[in-house]
């Protein structure tokens, strides 16, 4: 007699603790792809927006009318608060009467530095759940695969002629937890390198302007302090 060996009939006629494992597996599966879509938006948003503050940033704009313009701004690029963090700190130690060349260097490089790990901690938010979605996944299925052999062959005890038929659907069942923990852990794998080395990148993007935007804050560091705010 021919057995339904699909997908869905395996999974329904295996055991409860095989199905426990299945649909902790689905769900982990289905909370994956919604941070990897989540990721794959957010991250376009920010190169785009980091491209295109860049090459506002060195059209040769005054950088007080480009600070009040970036300033308190929501939603924007993370080089667009980063040059306001340390654009704010220099200006306010400016007002304070700083004149030391070092200690307004000095502020305006810690309050960008603060800014940049503040961006670089939300780039990176969910990764983790990536990476323990990948990495513990196959085992998880492994551990359903194990549970659902064993439980097929002690149902094979009282059996008295053991065959192939006999065996085979039990193995399979248990095989599916196997398979979906393979197909969670595989696609949160990929997303994961994925966005490491774009995370990677935009980080050098940001470490970089901290550094040019710094050189420019040094050579107005020495100048009298001035309505307009530094020039470039």
């Amino acid at each position: 007699m021919n057995q339904d060996l699909s997908i869905v009939a395996l999974i329904m006629h295996a055991s409860l603790a095989v199905q426990l494992v299945i649909a902790a597996l689905l769900t982990v599966s289905l909370a994956s792809w919604s941070v990897i879509f989540s990721k794959l938006i957010s991250l376009s948003r920010i190169k785009q927006g980091n491209e295109d503050f860049e090459q506002e940033f060195w059209s040769g704009k005054n950088l007080n009318e480009l600070y009040t313009a970036v300033n308190g701004k929501t939603g924007g690029a993370p080089l667009e608060r980063i040059f306001a963090s340390g654009m704010r700190e220099f200006l306010k130690l400016r007002e304070r009467r700083v004149v030391e060349p070092t200690a307004l260097l000095d502020g305006s490089r810690r309050a960008m530095r603060a800014s940049f790990q503040r961006e670089m901690d939300t780039m990176e938010s969910n990764l983790s759940f990536l990476a323990s979605v990948g990495s513990v996944s196959p085992y998880v299925g492994l551990f359903g695969t194990i549970w659902g052999i064993m439980h097929a062959f002690v149902g094979l005890s009282n059996v008295q002629q053991v065959t192939l038929a006999t065996v085979a659907p039990g193995i399979a069942e248990a095989l599916v937890a196997t398979a979906i923990g393979l197909f969670a852990a595989i696609p949160a794998v990929l997303a994961y390198n994925r966005f490491a080395r774009q995370i990677d990148r935009s980080a050098i993007t940001l470490e970089s302007f901290i550094e040019e935007f710094s050189n420019i804050l040094q050579r107005n560091a020495t100048l009298p302090a001035q309505p307009a705010g530094p020039a470039r």
